[in-house]
């Protein structure tokens, strides 16, 4: 059976409007956990926290996110996703004050734990909610406008974030998150339509039986790690890059705000470009490409010594660029395996997984990196160049599978219409 070609398919404006939402909540979800690396070396001086100890700082956000989206996986499919986005979106805007209002290692440990207990659910809610919304060819476009977030938190939202810290302190940052993510809540709660069409074709009634079910496909669970494993490499260089372009690059604290400001405006324009090409050409040939070029950057990048401010600019943005080109098209990729009475559960299985990986990442990330005292270079930054790469050598192989499991589901039946398209 031929599958219709819906590339060029054009978005409605209820669509647009969903769009815009999910990519704005994700900015202010991103930011939360980027806004942490900006602001690593701060923390590292303010609270007295080795490497290990930030380390840890990070992996607690991922690892609570990870053991929640496990947690709430059986229960994700049960429920209009409008209420479950809502209410994990307004927990995470708790977790975030508490953040902003307490004053020790310890306890901004445990601040962190209940933003990511809710945080980190709120983008596989998202992306089941874009599976539910778009056909498969119109999500590369989608995931490329979402992505977009990532690079919106970098222009504005961590240099206005770091300015805000040296000002303030670094509790203002959170604030100012919480705040804002405040105000999108209320949009939500007003604007977005409910989305509850899949609780129509549910099966199982319970919920742990929905969640083995889940786990126990074997297709899934290729998903699954294929998405672990590219979350592994960002994890492992993310928490340490402010204190690796102070410490070792010789760049300024106040030059570094530039850094990511120019980073994240080249990342606007070019994820929105990215998702075109994924949708018109073949999403795995781009992937390809962005995780080549990832090798190629990121290999450079973790054995710069001392660098003028204008080529470490430069070398962040092609990295950025190299990064945030393969995570378009995988995400796009992983949401054409699961069913659709299995969305909620797979994209929480398939975020908690993500995360876990990551926390560990970025645990061992920290035991990797040495640093004799504030000031000194960061030493062995560069092993974690070299893992990062066998890594991703490993996510192309396993990122193929998806890709042959996407189009084989794609032939087997006409793709499906969009849930709401009556509706809109």
């Amino acid at each position: 059976m031929k599958v219709k070609n819906t590339q060029q398919a054009p978005f409605t404006s209820y669509q647009k409007l969903a769009v815009f939402l999910l990519a704005i909540t994700q900015f202010t979800v991103i930011l939360d956990f980027m806004v942490m690396s900006p602001m690593g070396d701060i923390l590292m001086k303010s609270l007295s926290l080795k490497p290990t100890h930030f380390g840890l700082v990070v992996s607690a956000y991922a690892f609570s996110a990870g053991i929640s989206g496990l947690l709430t996986a059986g229960f994700a499919d049960k429920f209009d996703r409008k209420k479950l986005l809502l209410f994990f979106y307004i927990g995470f805007i708790l977790g975030t004050i508490l953040c902003g209002i307490v004053n020790s290692y310890p306890l901004l440990v445990a601040a962190r734990i209940v933003t990511g207990l809710f945080g980190g659910v709120i983008g596989s809610i998202s992306m089941a909610i874009v599976a539910d919304l778009f056909t498969l060819q119109q999500r590369g476009r989608v995931m490329g406008f979402i992505q977009m977030g990532f690079g919106a938190s970098q222009i504005l939202g961590i240099p206005i974030g770091l300015y805000i810290a040296n000002a303030w302190g670094w509790h203002a940052p959170f604030l100012w998150v919480a705040v804002m993510a405040g105000i999108i809540a209320i949009i939500i709660a007003v604007r977005l339509k409910p989305i509850n069409e899949h609780l129509a074709v549910q099966q199982e009634k319970s919920a742990f039986k929905h969640l083995t079910h889940t786990i126990a496909k074997k297709d899934y669970r290729v998903g699954f790690t294929a998405t672990a494993l590219l979350s592994i490499g960002g994890f492992m260089m993310m928490p340490f890059g402010s204190a690796f372009a102070i410490n070792n690059l010789h760049i300024t604290e106040n030059q570094l705000p530039m850094i990511f400001m120019i980073a994240g405006l080249a990342t606007l324009i070019v994820m929105p470009l990215i998702g075109k090409l994924s949708d018109k050409i073949d999403k795995y040939k781009i992937f390809v490409i962005g995780s080549l070029w990832t090798i190629v950057m990121v290999t450079v990048y973790t054995n710069l010594g001392v660098t003028p401010f204008g080529i470490v600019a430069v070398l962040n943005v092609l990295m950025m660029m190299g990064i945030m080109g393969r995570m378009v098209p995988s995400t796009a990729l992983v949401t054409a395996i699961p069913d659709m009475q299995d969305r909620g559960a797979f994209m929480s299985i398939n975020s908690s997984l993500q995360q876990i990986a990551g926390g560990i990442a970025a645990a061992f990330a920290g035991t990797i990196v040495t640093q004799h005292d504030k000031l000194s270079p960061l030493q062995h930054y560069d092993t974690l160049g070299v893992i990062i790469v066998c890594i991703s050598v490993l996510s192309m192989l396993l990122m193929y599978r998806v890709d042959k499991l996407g189009k084989k589901k794609a032939k087997e039946k006409i793709e499906e219409t969009p849930l709401t398209i009556q509706e809109i």
